[in-house]
């Protein structure tokens, strides 16, 4: 019940609190250790890097930086492993650190040892890799996405976890409902989150495409862009009032009985639709080659 209460309270202190609540290894040994805060040098050679590490990218001119400054100033910050084995380690944060060290040729890292399972090795990379500075709107969207679906976490839980307002978590995860191309514009800073969020209030993905497309040509402000929303906005809600009178309840009925005689008279489910002035179109699916000789014998063709 102790360990179920000390996790509870970890909440809302991002990676450092599932840290702290990963029980610390002794190099030599797997049993865990009281001093929470005990750290290594550790051979590079025996460390593999985080399987469940989501940033696949790193800059190398930026790495090459940090490689000279290890250099010159060494490692500041240690890095987070876990122990698989007697000659074997994991990484958990600080990659970056790690793959610099490589470049500058060091041969041992200081590190942080601690235990941890599969599941916290998904989440404290995922933690890790929101808490960077750089990331653009999608990759903090579909990192977020991960730790709801692959961690089980809830939204409130998530927000704890990273540090964020549930209204804030939400308005990411609503990028995730917009079209790959408009994705894509966000991801490669085409356009920015203020953008984004606005376009998001519009239901069809052809305007939000076509408001996407006008971004970019026109280099259009947030602001223009809400007013553009606004204006699209209002004029769907006002559609229904020229709509009313042609989607009377004695039309629908008129149109859902013609269907239902079609229907009835091809064997087959038939689709019906029809606008205010009886414009529109018939379906008639059929699912095999006699199926579709029955249907044309039926309208003899």
């Amino acid at each position: 019940m102790a360990a179920k209460t000390s996790r509870k309270n970890a909440l809302g202190r991002g990676l450092g609190a599932l840290l702290e609540d990963s029980d610390t290894i002794i190099p030599g040994g797997f049993s865990s250790a009281p001093n929470s805060g005990a750290m290594s040098e550790i051979s590079l050679d025996q460390i593999q890097v985080n399987p469940f590490q989501p940033r696949t990218d790193f800059d190398r001119p930026a790495l090459e930086e940090l490689s000279e400054s290890i250099k010159v100033q060494g490692i500041i910050q240690p890095i987070t492993v876990r122990k698989l084995n007697e000659n074997e380690f994991q990484l958990i944060a600080g990659e970056r650190r790690y793959q610099a060290s490589k470049i500058a040729g060091l041969k041992t890292i200081p590190a942080y040892i601690r235990t941890a399972d599969d599941q916290q090795m998904l989440e404290m990379a995922l933690i890790e890799n929101i808490q960077r500075e750089n990331l653009n709107a999608m990759e903090i969207a579909l990192s977020y996405q991960r730790l709801l679906s692959e961690c089980d976490l809830k939204q409130e839980e998530l927000g704890d976890r990273v540090g964020k307002n549930r209204t804030t978590v939400n308005n990411y995860l609503r990028l995730l409902k917009l079209p790959p191309d408009i994705q894509a514009g966000l991801r490669d800073k085409k356009i920015s989150m203020g953008h984004a969020r606005a376009i998001i209030n519009i239901d069809d993905i052809d305007k939000q495409l076509n408001i996407y497309k006008s971004i970019i040509k026109e280099d259009l402000s947030v602001r223009k862009v809400e007013e553009l929303v606004r204006d699209l906005i209002k004029g769907i809600d006002d559609e229904p009032k020229t709509k009313k009178s042609q989607d009377s309840p004695q039309r629908k009925y008129e149109v859902q009985q013609i269907q239902q005689k079609l229907s009835s008279h091809f064997g087959t489910r038939v689709n019906l639709k029809a606008d205010g002035q009886y414009r529109g179109e018939i379906k008639i699916p059929f699912v095999s080659t006699e199926d579709l000789n029955r249907i044309l014998e039926i309208i003899e063709l």
